[in-house]
């Protein structure tokens, strides 16, 4: 089986750390590093761009909101120069409640990804050559989008039963290429399967509170998961949405449970379709770095 790849932050306090935490994955033969938006994704980027030699890594996402076309454009065409074409760049719409946090306004996703996307091949003309452009995809018209205007689609949170269906929109001669098709998938490894599992309704807690994933997980077929969600919503009762997550539910998105189990889930992401699944680590027994140390252990 091929290795999978790992997401990774910085954040305040630790950045140096991140890097040399980049440097290991990369010697224990990960297949990619992929970036969330916090703690500045392209900064760290940047940094590994100087700091490994091999691994592929990138952006996984950067919301389009947060920086205009042009100066990304300069950033990307820069990373993707220096680290020898290693670096991809994912963009994508974010989330509504996301960006009103930040004062941003969100368009609509379409149109707004296919317009930045325009301007940041317009602006290679001046600025150089452009990293693989990865669209944020979670539904038909997205992929259908990525396929069209990008070199590559990532999804976050999918239902793996649900990935041959989304797939099935991309051609089988892009599937066969070089065209990125990953997800980035919440997992967490401990004996303790109920203390997993705990953990990952915790981090899609969230994600369940937001209508385009839950019209999304309804056409993955979870619509009574899903209505039970919106109720409690409605009625004010969020403390009740991980009591709704069912088993089903959240093993079709996510992995917990032992090492053993984790690589098995894995594997079945690979079979499924996903060229390069993006494990997010959590831990029962600390944060990131601890997520890590297990994570290494279990694919040593």
């Amino acid at each position: 089986m091929p290795m999978p790849a790992l997401a990774l932050a910085a954040v305040a306090g630790r950045r140096k750390a991140t890097i040399e935490l980049a440097q290991e994955i990369e010697r224990r033969g990960f297949s990619g590093i992929y970036c969330a938006s916090f703690g500045d994704s392209m900064g760290l980027c940047l940094s590994m761009a100087h700091a490994t030699k091999e691994i592929r890594f990138g952006t996984s996402i950067l919301p389009i909101y947060y920086r205009h076309a042009f100066d990304l454009a300069q950033a990307a065409s820069y990373i993707h120069e220096v680290s020898d074409g290693r670096f991809v760049l994912g963009i994508g719409v974010s989330h509504g409640p996301s960006n009103q946090r930040l004062g941003v306004q969100t368009g609509k996703p379409l149109s707004d990804i296919r317009n930045y996307v325009e301007a940041l091949r317009n602006a290679s003309q001046m600025v150089g050559p452009l990293p693989p452009i990865v669209l944020a995809s979670l539904r038909r018209k997205m992929v259908q989008l990525a396929v069209e205007i990008a070199e590559g689609a990532v999804w976050a949170n999918a239902s793996r039963s649900h990935i041959p269906k989304s797939l099935a929109e991309i051609p089988q001669e892009q599937r066969d290429g070089d065209f990125f098709i990953g997800d980035m998938i919440p997992t967490v490894i401990d004996d303790d399967r109920e203390a997993a599992a705990a953990v990952n309704r915790r981090t899609l807690t969230g994600y369940v509170a937001l209508p385009n994933y839950r019209n999304y997980w309804k056409e993955a077929g979870y619509v009574e998961e899903m209505e039970a969600i919106e109720k409690a919503i409605e009625a004010g009762e969020r403390d009740k949405l991980p009591g709704l997550m069912t088993d089903r539910w959240l093993a079709d998105a996510t992995l917990f449970g032992s090492a053993k189990e984790v690589r098995e889930g894995v594997e079945r992401w690979f079979e499924a379709g996903v060229k390069t699944p993006i494990l997010v680590p959590s831990s029962t027994k600390g944060g990131q770095f601890k997520a890590f140390e297990e994570l290494f252990a279990a694919f040593e």
